[in-house]
């Protein structure tokens, strides 16, 4: 044999701990995305999502280059991905989840 064995018989007799490190860690990785990543991920195109969103392609494409912008654009882009966004504070102590947004609209007024 080439020396190539399936995964389950290589991690086979890792300890619970183990197992819970490697799942922590090949998480890691989509914890931290673009939006062009998260999009991309989703499985989706500018097109589609633009479609959804009432713009063109063109405009989903500089959605996702901007650094700042209104969190109601966030929102709706996310949930036409499928998601929900939450913005949540990190201290030292602890997160906090903000919840001044969470009836937000495009317009800017609450909902």
């Amino acid at each position: 044999m080439s020396g190539r064995n399936p995964f389950d018989q290589l991690t086979g007799d890792f300890t619970p701990e183990r197992r819970l490190r490697l799942g922590a860690r090949k998480a890691a990785p989509r914890a931290a995305m673009t939006l062009r990543e998260l999009r991309r991920a989703r499985a989706m195109t500018q097109k589609a999502v633009g479609d959804a969103l009432n713009v063109n392609q063109p405009a989903v494409a500089r959605l996702e280059r901007r650094t700042d912008m209104h969190i109601s654009s966030l929102r709706a882009y996310i949930e036409v991905l499928g998601g929900r966004l939450t913005i949540v504070a990190e201290f030292p102590q602890g997160s906090v989840v903000i919840t001044n947004f969470s009836g937000v609209g495009e317009d800017g007024e609450s909902q």
